[in-house]
């Protein structure tokens, strides 16, 4: 299982076997380069961790823990501790992105999930054995068929089974200082607002600079990625540094054209490749099996995102996104559809407990499959906590406002106007993918095929594109029970 998930840690490997449990951990060097090998153990060496991610707050949870010797600067340590002398209850107080096991020699075990979702983990039970791993495909043939998706926001133990410790959208309230969401309707947004939304945004980028080694920008030259940007790029001006932002695409492709406008206004160092049609069709059998998805809008948007994360891993081991913002801000089209202020609101809060099936399960995949981290500011907690107790009225779209208007109107002056105003395209369109796949893939697949599939393989294949990816995913993930990826995706 460990060999299967070389791609995901080059730097290192390291294993344990503690009290009947065996940990197992690739590591991908990014805090604490010489001193954070896993597993990490206390200075009693009476419970060991693995753990795959960021907790951007360790430093503030190491200062509430006084009387523990941490042996290392590894972020991922405080959990370990955290959990030594508070229990699995405590791991609502981390902040970042997290999937993480823990066993001790007196018997104790925790398996756990960040609330959002960003950090993949899998299990699967088989009598008494229960078996982990950050990819579907780490598992063993006889185990596939009862893989599962671990639930975000939750811990499991022997004793209590799982228990939810956090979500990824809190109950709903207003803003503290006496906004009241439930009257708001589409007047001018206060300044005050706009003022706290573009320092959350900024506060958040910057944390999730943390870190040993540079981290980069994914830049596609979307209102997202380039807000990211252009904070992490005053983030390095400021220590005399440039930051470095990536961008491929066709030759020409809207993506390419914007981000090099965008990374010369923001004076970052920019990276950018061309690829062919030939390329992206090349790319599809790895993408498929890379994302562990067949949804065609996932897969054509991750074949861009596979090739740019192929290309900036030459150059950076973390990266920065711009994920997460549609979902809070309603940066969909699909949306505009939402007649109440209520029900945009609770399809916002849908399509932000889903991510961890769609955007992020690609977005982790594409990159860790090139050793490469991606972080992703906008779905941080507090900043989830903050747009989401906006009033929905001021997210709606009409003829003045288009979508993401607020966002836009709370970073006036940080981007070119008509690149802080440019129309949202999807990833996989601006960048040329979408275009070069549709067809392409679909023609692979006769009528009379994609009828019989539908027949006698299963009823919710939705397309002869889909049936063409789904023949890759069968033979590349051979007995995972598709109905732990078919019908968890939006098609937006």
């Amino acid at each position: 299982m460990l060999d299967r998930l070389a791609h995901r840690g080059p730097d290192d490997e390291g294993s344990v076997a503690v009290a009947g449990n065996w940990l197992g951990h690739r590591r991908l060097a990014i805090v604490d380069l010489e001193g954070g090998r896993q597993p990490l153990t206390t200075t009693c060496g009476n419970i060991y961790m693995v753990g795959n991610g960021e907790i951007y707050n360790h430093e503030a949870v190491r200062q509430s823990l006084p009387n523990v010797e941490f042996l290392t600067g590894s972020d991922n340590e405080v959990a370990l501790h955290l959990f030594d002398q508070r229990g699995p209850a405590a791991f609502s107080e981390l902040l970042g992105m997290f999937a993480f096991v823990i066993a001790g020699k007196d018997g104790r075990f925790v398996a756990a999930r960040d609330p959002v979702g960003i950090k993949p983990l899998y299990w699967a039970r088989r009598g008494d054995q229960v078996r982990f791993a950050s990819e579907m495909g780490a598992f063993d043939a006889p185990w596939r068929p009862a893989v599962e998706v671990f639930p975000p926001g939750h811990y499991w133990t022997p004793e209590d089974g799982l228990v939810a410790f956090a979500t990824p959208v809190a109950p709903r309230q207003d803003m503290a200082d006496g906004l009241d969401s439930r009257s708001a309707d589409n007047t001018e947004v206060p300044d005050r607002v706009l003022d706290r939304v573009r320092a959350q945004l900024v506060s958040t980028v910057e944390r999730q600079m943390m870190g040993d080694v540079p981290v980069g920008v994914f830049l596609s030259g979307g209102l997202d990625s380039s807000l990211v940007a252009a904070i992490a790029a005053r983030w390095y001006r400021r220590r005399g540094q440039s930051l470095k932002t990536f961008a491929v695409g066709l030759a020409d492709s809207p993506d390419l054209l914007a981000a090099r406008e965008v990374a010369e206004h923001i004076g970052s160092e920019h990276h950018e490749r061309i690829y062919t049609s030939a390329d992206a069709l090349r790319a599809v059998p790895d993408v498929v099996r890379v994302i562990e998805s067949y949804d065609p809008s996932l897969v054509r948007s991750a074949v861009a995102n596979y090739l740019l994360a192929a290309f900036a891993a030459e150059h950076v081991k973390v990266v920065l996104t711009g994920e997460g913002a549609d979902e809070i801000f309603a940066g969909y089209e699909y949306l505009h559809a939402c007649q109440t202020e209520e029900a945009l609101h609770d399809e916002l809060v849908r399509s932000i407990e889903g991510l961890h099936n769609l955007n992020l399960q690609r977005g982790d995949r594409v990159t860790m499959a090139h050793g490469l981290e991606a972080r992703v500011p906008f779905l941080e907690l507090d900043m989830i906590e903050l747009g989401m107790s906006l009033p929905a009225a001021w997210k709606s779209v009409d003829d003045d406002r288009p979508e993401k208007w607020l966002l836009r109107k709370a970073f006036a002056g940080w981007l070119p106007e008509h690149l802080l105003w440019r129309k949202k395209a999807q990833f996989g369109d601006g960048s040329g993918a979408a275009s070069v796949l549709r067809d392409v893939m679909a023609a692979t697949v006769t009528d009379d095929a994609f009828a019989r599939e539908r027949i006698t393989v299963d009823p919710a294949l939705r397309s002869r594109e889909e049936v063409a990816y789904y023949r890759i995913f069968r033979e590349a993930l051979e007995g995972i029970d598709p109905a732990q990826t078919v019908g968890l995706f939006v098609t937006a």
